[in-house]
């Protein structure tokens, strides 16, 4: 934090100096520098004179040089740099409040009582916003900056101020260029940033998916997560193309996947998921055509 530096100028000191330097050198005789002389001792404060050399009265020059000098720039910025100060001393505190006993971070157990007393689930959509906002490299992991930044990026420095914040950080969510940036983060979020990660695991992924699309859900996410869970042998991993295509894709193919077109370049997942789906309507569609035969056999039976 900076600190604010103020200067201030005796008038009258200044003045004096001015004239004197003139006055110094000045050795004439004449009427002239007499009168200059008399006025260098009025200007001094020698003479009994009412008028100074630049023409101020001396009863005026008393009144402004006994009222202090203001300066409301610098007391405003005083006033800001204390209250962020103060800010960040409360940042601080909370930060300890919650920080591992041996690294200066807020690890699993710390992270589980700052949910606590945020009244939210660890697991909870409002937490996933905050780890977005805070821009938290690992899962159940803040550290210092990160707690430090992320709390001065919503303003808030207490569990009562973030509390707060929530309701305008889901709203801010719900914008379209504000998600696309939450939804991407989230998975970098998922990897584990230790071991190197470049994929998330299908497990991961999809409980990824459920939580990010809490707010805005499409209406072929059950399908795509349904394909998931049934098809975990052919499905190792999900990598960072697959997932941030897999938005463009709900936003581009309607649910009947009707306008889906292998010849554009989707991931090669895409593609099996399509052709598994697709084949599971006609499947679902065969069936209960049967049941529904099979319905009405019994009905004409009955009534016959």
């Amino acid at each position: 934090m900076g600190q604010c530096v103020t200067k201030c100028k005796n008038p009258s000191s200044t003045l004096g100096s001015k004239n004197g330097e003139r006055e110094s050198g000045s050795k004439s005789h004449s009427k002239r520098s007499v009168v200059h002389k008399d006025d260098h001792g009025s200007a001094c404060g020698k003479s009994s004179g009412d008028i100074l050399v630049n023409g101020t009265k001396k009863t005026d020059a008393a009144v402004e040089s006994s009222q202090p000098p203001t300066f409301s720039g610098d007391t405003k910025k005083d006033s800001v740099s204390s209250a962020e100060e103060s800010s960040l001393q409360r940042i601080g505190e909370l930060f300890r409040r919650y920080k591992d006993e041996r690294e200066d971070a807020i690890l699993e157990e710390g992270m589980e009582r700052f949910c606590n007393d945020l009244c939210v689930d660890p697991t909870e959509f409002k937490v996933l916003v905050l780890a977005w906002k805070f821009q938290a490299a690992t899962m159940c992991k803040f550290t210092r900056k990160e707690f430090f930044e992320g709390c001065k990026a919503i303003n808030a420095d207490s569990i009562d101020s973030i509390c707060a914040r929530f309701p305008s950080l889901l709203n801010e969510a719900k914008q379209e260029d504000k998600f696309k940036d939450l939804y991407r983060f989230t998975f970098q979020f998922g990897l584990d940033s230790e071991e190197g990660q470049r994929s998330l695991h299908r497990e991961i992924a999809i409980a990824l998916w459920k939580l990010v699309f809490t707010q805005n859900k499409p209406p072929i996410l059950d399908q795509w997560l349904h394909f998931l869970i049934e098809n975990p042998s052919g499905i190792k991993g999900i990598s960072r193309d697959t997932w941030n295509m897999f938005l463009n894709f709900t936003q581009v193919i309607g649910p009947d996947l009707s306008n889906y077109s292998e010849d554009e370049a989707w991931p090669s997942l895409f593609d099996t998921f399509v052709e598994w789906e697709v084949e599971r309507r006609k499947k679902e569609e065969e069936t209960k055509c049967i049941m529904s035969s099979d319905t009405e056999g019994l009905c004409a039976e009955e009534q016959t």
